[in-house]
């Protein structure tokens, strides 16, 4: 079977978790810790970087870092995975879901505006597939409005906007590092980018537990105390060491995902030029990672055949999102603001094949031949 998805591995990382156990520190905040952090900072720019366990627990600092409230309410769109909606149904926030555009399904920046009222305390813009939002919008929004901008771009690590990396646009940013991404930290694993110089001190206070032991750590005070709500956000080093072999490999890794991506996209153009299927947009300010490569079927039926076709050449292809605002939670805390016009359509016809690192030319081969005999 052709696997989805596969971690990355490029050969160092026993090598350097083995380092990390003989150093006798395992938990939060040990020498591989810094170096990801470090590399992290200088690479895209961010004020401070904090890893974490998962891009869930990342989420969940950033709405404890802007303050969300019970009652406040969050605008963000329903394709996407239910930690962008959740962390911040824990503060008590109400979200409001906002339609896709057809052609990134990103958050459709022209209906923001329209879904924000006197509660609205963020928008969260989510990197669909590593490919940008329409961030000079957004945040023009923001700035009109007086609110918070938490990216998340759990699949957006390496790409940019108009240059500008990822993450590191809003006030604060999240990245994964779970299996699936195209760097991990073993399995799970996040990192919190923290953009706005203000939100420092309190983003440190709040990942450790609630307490300032990261500026008694560096002596910066004779003792730590309580100070303020938090919990336990630290990645453990044995992650950060098996994260920081991949990110000494950054470059490698994505600029073989890129190579895998454009081989689908050449393979498949002739079919998506008869209508058959849709291909992946980019806008011109956009340069994505090749986090994933989908293409979207005509329907669900269509979808479901093209699935059982290549599970029976033992090659597995998933579709993604089922959309929040038609799950029970996402009618218990939240809303669709507007019309539904493409966030239900496009997701019942979009389908992610195979790409990661470590998959052989040989093998994708193999999938693209299966996809155009299907087509044929």
């Amino acid at each position: 079977m052709i696997p989805f998805n596969a971690p990355a591995i490029v050969g160092t990382e026993l090598e350097y978790m083995q380092s990390a156990m003989g150093s006798g520190k395992l938990c939060g905040d040990g020498g591989f810790t810094r170096r990801c952090q470090q590399w992290m900072e200088n690479k895209f720019g961010s004020k401070k970087v904090l890893l974490t366990p998962s891009c869930t627990a990342s989420l969940e600092m950033a709405a404890m870092l802007i303050d969300i409230q019970p009652g406040d309410e969050v605008i963000m769109p329903s394709y996407t995975f239910v930690s962008t909606a959740n962390a911040f149904v824990l503060r008590g926030a109400t979200i409001v879901f906002v339609d896709i555009r057809p052609d990134t399904l990103n958050i459709d920046e022209n209906l923001i505006e329209a879904a924000i009222t006197d509660k609205t305390r963020a928008i969260v813009p989510v990197h669909y597939a590593g490919v940008s939002c329409e961030m000079e919008v957004i945040m023009a929004l923001a700035e009109k409005y007086k609110l918070m901008v938490v990216e998340d771009a759990a699949q957006g690590i390496m790409s940019t906007y108009k240059g500008k990396a990822l993450g590191t646009i809003g006030h604060i940013g999240c990245f994964s590092f779970h299996e699936t991404k195209n760097y991990t930290a073993g399995g799970e694993g996040g990192a919190t980018l923290i953009n706005d110089p203000t939100l420092v001190e309190r983003a440190e206070i709040i990942r450790e537990k609630g307490t300032n032991r990261s500026q008694f750590f560096r002596g910066q005070v004779d003792k730590y105390t309580w100070r303020d709500i938090g919990s336990s956000y630290l990645m453990a080093d044995l992650q950060a060491a098996y994260l920081w072999a991949q990110l000494e490999a950054a470059k490698r890794i994505n600029d073989r995902r890129l190579r895998l991506w454009q081989n689908y996209d050449d393979a498949l153009q002739p079919v998506a030029a008869r209508g058959r299927i849709s291909l992946p947009s980019m806008p011109p300010d956009c340069q994505h990672n090749a986090h994933m490569f989908y293409i979207k079927l005509r329907d669900n039926d269509d979808r479901t055949a093209l699935i059982d076709w290549l599970k029976e050449a033992e090659i597995l292809a998933v579709f993604h999102y089922i959309p929040l605002h038609l799950s029970p939670a996402g009618r218990r805390f939240g809303r669709f603001h507007g019309t539904d016009r493409y966030t239900q359509a496009e997701s019942e016809r979009l389908l992610r094949l195979p790409l990661f690192y470590n998959l052989s030319d040989n093998n994708q081969q193999t999938v693209i031949n299966s996809l155009l005999s299907y087509f044929s």
